[in-house]
């Protein structure tokens, strides 16, 4: 009975909606101290349930059939974030002198991650996003280093003119960034434009409309395209097999 319980998918996503909610509830920061303390407890009789399945299921398929499976590894690894915070509980440590069990704590919430595995075609999804990945590795590559030789190059430029925005390459870094995703670009030109005389207010414009057509529209719609056609190539690698094989058939029919 108790291995039948903890082998039921449907059962564990009942319990894994049911933290998630749990979860939930507890992240408002009006609850009375009796809310919270029962929304805490609840919250850890959950990771408790989570674990004993994770031990009935290694007592099912052993070791190496439990870790074969990748969700089984995704499980395991998000039960073991949530056992600081379970320790922290049974013991009543106090979070405020342990500062990094209270960084475990908030960790818990990745449990509602196990939701995934239940979520129908994500299997498929995650293999194309894995494809895409590697398909995609060197023109991503290639957009860092951009980032890479535009920040350094914008930091030499406006360190003395913009130091809150270029200071140090890294801060550069994420400047650069924050224009490539377009929204609120202008900004920053804008206050080195109101801090400069006219020639270098104009060139600043001009430097900065080029890393935005450059990097943002071009090189983000570029590593975009690459990315959602290797995440299709999959299905149409499965359409062109089907029109090879028909092709075939026709052969084959128009001979005989």
């Amino acid at each position: 009975m108790l291995k039948r319980f903890f082998l039921n998918d449907n059962i564990i996503l009942g319990v894994i909606i049911l933290n998630s909610i749990t979860i939930l509830l507890g992240a408002f920061d009006n609850l009375s101290s009796s809310q919270l303390i029962l929304i805490t407890s609840f919250d850890n009789t959950i990771t408790i349930v989570f674990i004993i399945e994770m031990i009935v299921k290694l007592l099912e398929f052993r070791l190496k059939g439990y870790f074969s499976s990748t969700w089984n590894k995704l499980d395991f690894f998000l039960v073991l974030l949530s056992i600081p915070a379970l320790i922290s509980w049974v013991f009543d440590l106090s979070l405020s002198n342990l500062s990094f069990f209270l960084v475990f704590r908030v960790l818990r919430v990745f449990k509602s991650f196990r939701f995934l595995k239940f979520v129908p075609g994500i299997t498929d999804l995650i293999k194309g996003v894995q494809r895409a990945l590697k398909t995609s590795v060197v023109i991503i590559l290639g957009f860092c280093v951009y980032i890479f030789i535009i920040g350094i190059f914008s930091t030499y430029l406006f360190q003395s003119i913009a130091p809150e925005h270029f200071s140090n390459p890294w801060i550069s870094f994420y400047s650069i960034f924050k224009i490539f995703t377009v929204e609120g670009w202008y900004e920053i030109p804008e206050q080195i434009a109101a801090t400069t005389d006219g020639s270098i207010a104009f060139l600043s414009k001009f430097y900065f409309v080029f890393i935005l057509v450059t990097g943002g529209i071009f090189g983000l719609s570029l590593v975009n395209s690459i990315f959602v056609e290797a995440m299709l190539s999959d299905n149409t690698d499965d359409i062109s097999q089907k029109i090879d094989n028909l092709e075939k058939k026709l052969d084959n029919y128009m001979r005989n």
